[in-house]
């Protein structure tokens, strides 16, 4: 059987953890597919992969041959649009990821936009609030917040946001504004774990950090979670400003302690870098920078 094949029914079935949805995915039947996995494991002399009753995984081999898989055939289809042109159409799929909230707001839009624009691919998105290995999820594209760490992926600034911490204002009305990071002691919290990690919240004053232990009344892993507190007047919460954008905007939230707030987080579009550049991820990174870069709430 061909390489490549054997490669394209593996990392399938890796990534669908079923040899049922792998081969849904490919347009092939399960015995196919079944077939082809064998094929490949005898032929390398190894065990790829641990069958169960409900699930499919990777070995411990098959981690590793499934991470050079994926890039073996990430470099065929990009070599494949190189000699095609660099003014070759988008086509074939696209794996975007971004946090949850940011997402939802600004890829997802980005996103529709593009497949509209480009009808031979399809994307998948993955939003969750925790660092993702673009190479190692068989990822194109990511959208971070914050410092990013020297790497081999490509990336381009398109914004800043920062950490404020808010209320309704008949919150604010009844219970006072903090003066000073210390008077949140005398508030009822309500914690985003997903943007303050623990019940410590940290803000700067002249160059100065200010750490600040908080015993939260509520604490809750979703950033939603949190402005619906926020937003309902039971207390104060600390998110990312593009979070509450629009219910700054609308007065429905306002911020407090603004004389302390740290840094602005940098917001950049990543991708792997490559020798041609893949039409596909060329043309959604142009996309994403664009709409983000002309976005108020990011600059």
């Amino acid at each position: 059987m061909d390489r490549f094949h054997l490669m394209t029914v593996f990392v399938a079935v890796a990534e669908e953890e079923s040899f049922a949805a792998a081969a849904r995915r490919l347009r092939m039947s399960p015995p196919a597919v079944t077939r082809a996995i064998a094929f490949l494991e005898e032929r390398l002399g190894v065990r790829l992969l641990t069958r169960t009753t409900r699930l499919v995984r990777p070995t411990d081999a098959g981690v590793r041959y499934l991470e050079d898989a994926r890039r073996i055939l990430l470099d065929a289809d990009e070599a494949d649009e190189a000699a095609a042109g660099i003014n070759a159409t988008p086509r074939g799929h696209l794996a975007v990821t971004a946090p949850v909230m940011f997402g939802k707001i600004y890829v997802m839009p980005a996103i529709t936009a593009y497949q509209q624009a480009f009808s031979g691919t399809t994307v998948s998105a993955l939003f969750v609030d925790r660092i993702v290995n673009l190479v190692d999820e068989g990822l194109d594209v990511g959208i971070r917040i914050g410092a990013l760490p020297d790497s081999s992926l490509r990336a381009i600034r398109v914004g800043q946001v920062r950490r404020v911490v808010c209320a309704s204002p008949d919150y604010l009305d009844k219970y006072g504004n903090p003066k000073t990071p210390a008077d949140l002691a005398q508030h009822r919290i309500v914690a985003a774990t997903s943007v303050s990690a623990g019940a410590e919240w940290t803000f700067t004053r002249e160059k100065e950090k200010i750490g600040v232990r908080l015993s939260p009344s509520i604490l809750v892993n979703t950033n939603d979670g949190a402005l619906e507190a926020a937003k309902s007047g039971y207390g104060l919460t600390r998110l990312i400003s593009y979070q509450v954008a629009n219910e700054l905007e609308a007065g429905t939230l306002k911020t407090v302690l603004s004389d302390f707030e740290e840094d602005s987080l940098p917001i950049h579009v990543i991708h792997r870098e490559n020798r041609h550049g893949s039409a596909k991820v060329r043309s959604f990174v142009d996309l994403a920078v664009e709409r983000l870069r002309a976005n108020k709430a990011l600059q």
